[in-house]
């Protein structure tokens, strides 16, 4: 879920870290008096609501499935008046659901389309300092060392899976 907050940080052109208190105190103190009062309110309503809550649990997945991707549609067409959106959340909810069926983790997923950009600026920043070789990842020992370990944790669960396969 932090990883989500990020992404949102970044497209508003906020940086998240430590400098956010000094940079942008209105959105730090916005984001921990809304919590105080979304907790509040969570408080306030839910008390009472619990026998409603135990109802709604008891409605079949049959009923409950199709409600829920009624309310997915309205919600992603009502963005824009646009079906182009509806198809984008059919194939996230596909490819979500791949992800949950072969046990992908979420939150390197969310990281990746955070960091991603970030990471490409970067590449092309070194490329263009070393004049399109590639050699400037490796010639310098801290640089080579991260590669390494980047290698090593690529290479061993895969290593890990295939040796518990033959076992």
């Amino acid at each position: 879920m932090l990883a989500v907050l990020f992404g949102a940080f970044l497209i508003h052109g906020i940086t998240p870290g430590p400098l956010l208190i000094k940079e942008h105190p209105e959105i730090f103190w916005g984001i921990i008096g809304s919590m105080y009062i979304g907790n509040i309110m969570l408080l306030i309503l839910n008390l009472p609501l619990i026998p409603l809550w135990i109802q709604v649990l008891r409605i079949p997945d049959k009923i409950l499935y199709p409600l829920i991707i009624l309310l997915c549609v309205i919600g992603s067409y009502s963005i824009n008046n646009n079906i182009f959106d509806i198809f984008v959340m059919i194939i996230f909810g596909v490819v979500g659901y791949l992800l949950k069926k072969f046990d992908y983790e979420p939150a390197p997923l969310i990281l990746a389309f955070v960091l991603g950009p970030m990471f490409e600026v970067n590449l092309r920043r070194s490329l263009l300092m070393s004049q399109g070789s590639f050699t400037i990842f490796v010639e310098r020992p801290i640089a080579l060392a991260a590669l390494i370990v980047c290698f090593i944790m690529v290479i061993l669960p895969i290593y890990q899976t295939l040796r518990k396969k033959r076992a």
